[in-house]
């Protein structure tokens, strides 16, 4: 997907069993991210920076939803253990993934491989896409202080 397209209507089922939808957040904006693997150092990293900062991009009018290819029970261990309180959504079948284009080859150790391109959509409130940070852009540790610097552009 690119700046200019609308996120998909049915985002998913989260690591609580609920179905997530796009029109549910019609009126708000969305920091929608996509992960590698729960439970990863960075993936750990980067939950973690926007569960800290979560009241400040609420405050902006964002809410966030995470998503990777992990099972729902994984996504709510991973919620469990690290106190994080916005849905993770079970993308078992990759079909958000690749809809959104955080699907793909890349090149970890020298090693190409297919997985999740860790990627950030901030959404509009008419679920329009205004910016990606690519994953050459995104610093784990820091990533809701990068978000919240491009929104007070």
């Amino acid at each position: 997907m690119n700046i200019g397209d609308k996120i998909p209507e049915v985002l998913g089922i989260d690591q609580n069993g609920n179905e997530i939808k796009a029109s549910d957040y019609r009126g708000r904006k969305i920091v929608l991210y996509s992960y590698p693997r729960a439970n990863t150092p960075g993936c750990t990293a980067e939950a973690c920076s926007l569960q800290q900062h979560k009241a400040e991009l609420e405050a902006a009018g964002y809410a966030i939803i995470g998503v990777s290819k992990d099972k729902q029970e994984s996504q709510k261990k991973f919620a469990d253990n690290y106190s994080l309180d916005f849905p993770l959504i079970a993308d078992t079948s990759t079909e958000l993934l690749q809809q959104l284009g955080a699907w793909g080859e890349k090149v970890s150790c020298g090693r190409r491989t297919i997985g999740t391109l860790r990627t950030t959509y901030l959404v509009n409130e008419e679920g329009v896409i205004e910016k990606i940070f690519t994953p050459k852009e995104i610093k784990t540790k820091i990533h809701a202080e990068q978000i919240l610097d491009y929104i007070k552009q």
